[in-house]
């Protein structure tokens, strides 16, 4: 494959439809100055057959069973070339045809680069922007967008590939590591990137107790002073909560004697 800048990588499994979206968005790009490589996970729907007609455009392509979604991303990680990777998945799809001409440029020397997203929930859209200054308080409830966000592929050696072991937060923990761990240097820009549709894995409610217990195993082992200060935290704010039900605290501050938390 020839050294691009910019490698984007999407995974598939038994999502056609999806597949067809992500695939033109990106195929019709203006600037071609990337890499494309499709990780299928054996599909049964038709979508190995429309890789193959495609294949012409695409630098590099596998259909084979993997072990879940971290496992498919890793393999595109291990034949991706470019500086740069951007995981768009299927499904997920770049908001123009001109932007990453528009954006080329901007794509250098830091890290990690974020851009905003639009999220479709029921054919509602909604703009997710994030924040200029990123920390482990903005970490413990929220992360950054992989279909908007391109991540230097040298990371993936510093830091690791994604945990395997996890089904669903693997890439907010490595992105966490990324800043809060080894001070990675991250660059956000303004701008809307590519579009989410908020039917995937980590969108189900269902899966909301599984994505906390892999968060709190993160936490406890690789930042075990977070959940100390945590439960510090939360006792203090039940020991406000309890004493705003008073109601001589409360007279106390209406009265001005005791200042609000």
């Amino acid at each position: 494959m020839m050294n691009k800048k910019i490698s984007i990588i999407t995974i598939n499994y038994n999502n056609l439809a999806g597949l067809k979206r992500t695939v033109e968005s990106v195929l019709n790009q203006t600037c071609k100055e990337f890499e494309y490589i499709v990780i299928d996970g054996g599909s049964t729907d038709g979508s190995t057959a429309y890789i193959k007609s495609q294949s012409g455009y695409i630098h590099y392509w596998l259909s084979e069973p993997d072990n879940g979604i971290y496992n498919a991303m890793n393999k595109g990680i291990l034949k991706a070339t470019g500086e740069y990777l951007l995981f768009l998945n299927s499904g997920d799809h770049l908001i123009s045809d001109t932007i990453l001409e528009q954006n080329f440029k901007l794509i250098t020397v830091q890290d990690i680069i974020y851009f905003n997203l639009n999220v479709i929930d029921n054919n509602k859209v909604l703009l997710k922007k994030y924040p200029d200054q990123l920390s482990f308080s903005y970490f413990s409830k929220d992360t950054l967008p992989h279909p908007a966000t391109f991540i230097k592929a040298s990371l993936f050696r510093k830091i690791g590939m994604y945990d395997e072991s996890l089904k669903i937060v693997s890439d907010w923990k490595f992105f966490v590591e990324s800043i809060c761990k080894f001070n990675c240097s991250y660059l956000r820009i303004n701008e809307t990137l590519s579009i989410f549709h908020f039917d995937g894995l980590s969108s189900d409610p269902q899966n909301k107790d599984l994505i906390f217990e892999e968060k709190q195993r993160i936490l406890k082992a690789e930042f075990p002073a977070f959940i100390e200060d945590n439960h510090e935290l939360l006792a203090i704010r039940n020991l406000i909560s309890n004493l705003r039900q008073s109601t001589k605290i409360n007279m106390l501050i209406k009265l001005g004697i005791l200042n609000k938390f």
